[in-house]
């Protein structure tokens, strides 16, 4: 049996005294350090301390316990290598055939509220990922374990064969390395974000951990995952949803709902925001979720069909009895009362996805990635909102008190449309919309087609300014009485004319909305 001498120093202390004893009871020779020391020795696991071991003490409240030529020379010797092996009888240091150890709660302390950066300091393990990376180092001589889930398959292999093959001892060696690098990387994202404005620095590592596989991709022929960014993000997101019921969450239902969360979190009051295909086909804002419901859905009454819906209010009877008439993938709301979830419950398939704080004021920041062959993307996520202040009146019209309202309420919307897009509205509800064209105009041919005699009376706000004038005639031509833009086009008075032709009252924001 090569496995002789074993090296046991855990955080995590769950499931080691098991782990440790089936160890024992093969013949292995324990090695142990402090805490994973005292809770071995209470179940009379014979064991030797590493200070013993060393002939030197821990010290420094325990920052030095293992790291020691004793130590880590008996993990890094080759044992095919002649003169390591000479060295190691030389200087009376005996080989360690097994090291399992996980290290300091970092990313758990830094949960914590209002944890101290002198506990997070504390909680910065240097022992541990020394011994990790040694031994996962010297992955053909020495078995790293790194979780508990492993200790119950090194003890089959070593009861079933004597020691661990070689191909389980390279899987063990990269999820260490694994293990160690998100460590650092959580570390180092923790302080940078503390100490430093610096979102954008010119080297920068992300880490994630998996929370599930999923069945495919976006098309049945392509292998996906869904994985948590670290550190985590405290504000409402997917990777914090509890879902109650339903099936797991395709990868498309993703997504999808993504776009729905981070839409309605644009809105206080009870809001409904409609996504199909990563973009909104109904948004609307109202006195009650009911309300804000049955005016978003009133934009579009067919694309809705296996769609998306979110809401930023706890969700009622009337809403699910409204809702349960469709077939849609995925609910998502702050809470669900008792009535709702019981009408839900015939739907056994249909995804409700329980979003706390999604009814509160959130704090927005942070970058999201996008990915590109042989790189990655980066940006600051698009929170920022010009005010009214900023605005400028630009046609002979000016428009009322209630029109700038809605045009705020539109700017909102628009920002969340595949671009090209444009959005109509009337009051705080959407009556059509158009996005993901190539051509401005052609947004607005569609919006205005779907929307019908809806348009007349209605606000259109743009996503970016319009190169000519033919989308303003287009609009002017179903009664659209006012619209927003960013403006800055080389034509601007072009477009300037138009609407003062059509008699429309034209705003630009000086903000620009693109969404690729």
């Amino acid at each position: 049996m090569r496995v002789k001498r074993a090296l046991i120093s855990v955080s995590d202390k769950a499931g080691v005294t098991n782990f440790a004893q089936k160890l024992s009871k093969l013949g292995v020779e324990i090695i142990s350090t402090g805490g994973t020391a005292k809770e071995l020795s209470s179940k009379n696991i014979p064991l030797i301390e590493v200070s013993k071991l060393t002939g030197f003490p821990e010290m420094l409240d325990g920052r030095v316990k293992t790291l020691h030529p004793i130590v880590h020379a008996g993990i890094l010797a080759r044992r095919d290598e002649k003169n390591h092996m000479e060295s190691l009888i030389q200087q009376n240091i005996r080989t360690i055939d097994l090291v399992a150890c996980n290290l300091y709660p970092f990313e758990d302390t830094i949960k914590k509220p209002k944890v101290s950066i002198e506990d997070a300091i504390e909680n910065i393990d240097i022992g541990g990922p020394a011994l990790i990376r040694a031994a996962a180092k010297n992955y053909s001589d020495v078995i790293i374990v790194t979780k508990k889930e492993q200790y119950d398959e090194v003890i089959d292999f070593l009861n079933s064969q004597g020691d661990v093959d070689l191909k389980t001892r390279k899987k063990y060696a990269i999820e260490a390395f694994s293990h160690t690098a998100q460590y650092d990387t959580i570390i180092s994202t923790y302080l940078r974000n503390l100490w430093t404005t610096d979102v954008l620095p010119d080297e920068n590592t992300i880490t994630m951990r998996k929370i599930q596989d999923m069945r495919y991709g976006e098309n049945p022929h392509q292998k996906a995952a869904f994985y948590k960014i670290l550190p985590p993000v405290s504000e409402p997101c997917l990777t914090n949803v509890v879902q109650p019921q339903g099936k797991e969450l395709s990868y498309n239902n993703i997504l999808d709902s993504d776009c729905a969360i981070e839409c309605i979190k644009e809105f206080r009051n009870p809001s409904c925001v409609i996504i199909k295909h990563a973009t909104p086909c109904g948004i609307a804002s109202a006195t009650t979720p009911l309300k804000a419901w049955n005016d978003a859905y009133a934009t579009d009454t067919y694309s809705p069909f296996g769609g998306i819906v979110s809401f930023n209010k706890t969700i009622g009877g009337d809403v699910a009895e409204e809702l349960s008439k469709l077939f849609l993938e995925v609910i998502i709301a702050p809470d669900f009362g008792k009535d709702a979830i019981s009408i839900f419950n015939k739907k056994k398939n249909l995804r409700i996805l329980k979003l706390k704080d999604l009814d509160k004021t959130t704090q927005r920041s942070g970058l999201v990635y996008r990915t590109v062959v042989g790189g990655v993307l980066a940006q600051e996520r698009d929170t920022y909102l010009t005010s009214q202040k900023e605005w400028k009146i630009v046609t002979k019209k000016k428009p009322s008190k209630e029109e700038l309202e809605s045009m705020e309420f539109a700017v909102k919307c628009v920002k969340h449309v595949k671009s090209n897009s444009v959005v109509f509205v009337k009051d705080t509800r959407t009556v059509a919309i158009g996005g993901g064209q190539t051509a401005r105009v052609d947004a607005v041919w569609i919006a205005t087609n779907k929307g019908k005699e809806n348009i007349k009376g209605s606000i259109m706000a743009s996503d970016a300014f319009f190169p000519f004038r033919d989308a303003v005639d287009v609009a002017a031509k179903s009664g659209v009485k006012a619209i927003i833009q960013p403006g800055g086009s080389i034509r601007d008075k072009e477009v300037i004319d138009a609407a003062d032709e059509h008699g429309i009252s034209m705003v630009f924001s000086g903000q620009r909305y693109f969404r690729h």
